[in-house]
């Protein structure tokens, strides 16, 4: 049987298709190998235009989809789509999520609590410090650290949460076999075993500095919140920044000397409103990570099911009292009050007061009822 997903890889090797006009295709189409399949009129009538019409059919007529998606096979690199329900549910959240995720490694439900940590490349003793103490409070405490495995910030924020014992994912702004810096891959195969590399550009992508502002929006999509260490004022990690504050995310940057370069773009992040970081801890209790270890043992002993399922549809981002809950699911209160007791400690839903209660609806139920920074590169 044909791997539907195989198409959808394919249309990441076309030039002017992402997230958008894939979109477009599918809905008009149906699916991924019909749209790949079609006429270059369909095409036209599906809203491409002629030259990306022209670039498609170049690819389709220049490549062999078998010979592209054994490689992938033989390299070990997983494939996620929108339609996979590993698909990291916050990055499906954000505005254009890529289509595909090349992965190497495992993205796990422990990462559906995560924390970017990013900054310069060009480190300073100080920056160097705080990178490792954030990261190791983060993976000590549960949450995963998420950065883009470049020179500086990055890769000592990798390196910190994988002394720390935890998880770390790396998102690259390259073809996932194509490491980057080449002095990190060492340090790219220890994140394969302990998280995951990632990357929405095909294998064999080069690092070109173009393809780094866009990956940044997954490294703040997959993230609850970014911390920014150290960024001078043309830092890619403003990027990142910018891109979490788009998508809701928490903003932290870490206040550093006025007459440092590396201070110069995080200290005008506060100045914007950031968050001013004073340490570390301030990220999990800002985000109530604070007992993210009692929630995911309590999501592998007390896996969603059908009740939890049912709680979850009825409670909303509106405070919802006990009663109107119990009223909404002709439940038992005593079953409703208990159910939601655990839902609480697997972070499903919060209580903000009065027996009321929201869900939180980054975290993944998984029971289902039917411009180029100088630091870049």
């Amino acid at each position: 049987m044909i791997d539907p997903r195989r198409y959808w890889v394919a249309f990441t090797l076309v030039k002017g298709i992402g997230s958008v006009r894939f979109r477009g295709l599918l809905e008009y189409f149906g699916q991924a190998d019909i749209a790949w399949n079609a006429s270059t009129e369909a095409l036209q009538q599906a809203g491409l235009s002629s030259k990306i019409v022209q670039n498609l059919v170049a690819v389709r007529s220049n490549i062999s989809l078998d010979s592209v998606w054994q490689r992938i096979q033989d390299q070990g690199i997983t494939t996620l789509t929108w339609e996979d329900k590993n698909y990291p549910r916050r990055l499906m959240e954000i505005d254009q999520p890529p289509p595909v995720l090349f992965v190497r490694g495992e993205i796990s439900a422990e990462d559906a609590w995560s924390v970017a940590v990013v900054g310069t490349r060009r480190v300073t003793a100080y920056g160097r410090q705080i990178a490792e103490d954030v990261a190791a409070t983060l993976a000590r405490n549960g949450v995963t650290v998420i950065s883009g495995l470049a020179r500086g910030v990055d890769a000592i924020a990798h390196l910190a949460a994988l002394k720390a014992g935890g998880r770390t994912i790396a998102i690259m702004g390259s073809g996932i076999d194509r490491i980057y810096p080449p002095e990190n891959r060492e340090l790219a195969e220890r994140i394969i075993s302990k998280g995951a590399l990632v990357s929405d550009y095909p294998p064999g992508t080069p690092p070109d500095a173009s393809n780094f502002p866009p990956r940044n929006r997954i490294i703040s999509g997959l993230s609850m919140a970014v911390v920014v260490v150290e960024a001078g004022n043309k830092s890619g990690a403003l990027i990142t920044a910018a891109f979490a504050a788009d998508q809701g995310r928490e903003v932290f940057a870490v206040p550093g000397n006025i007459t440092a370069p590396q201070s110069q773009g995080t200290n005008r992040l506060i100045y914007n409103g950031a968050r001013p970081l004073l340490d570390p801890r301030e990220v999990l209790e800002a985000l109530e990570l604070t007992m993210v270890s009692q929630q995911q043992e309590a999501r592998v002993i007390l896996p969603s099911d059908a009740l939890e399922a049912q709680l979850y549809a009825a409670i909303g981002n509106e405070p919802l009292h006990v009663d109107e809950i119990r009223a909404q699911t002709e439940l038992p209160i005593e079953q409703v009050t208990s159910t939601l007791a655990l839902m609480e400690l697997k972070g499903m839903v919060r209580q903000v007061g009065g027996m009321q209660y929201i869900a939180i609806r980054e975290v993944k139920n998984e029971y289902r009822a039917d411009e180029v920074g100088e630091d870049e590169i």
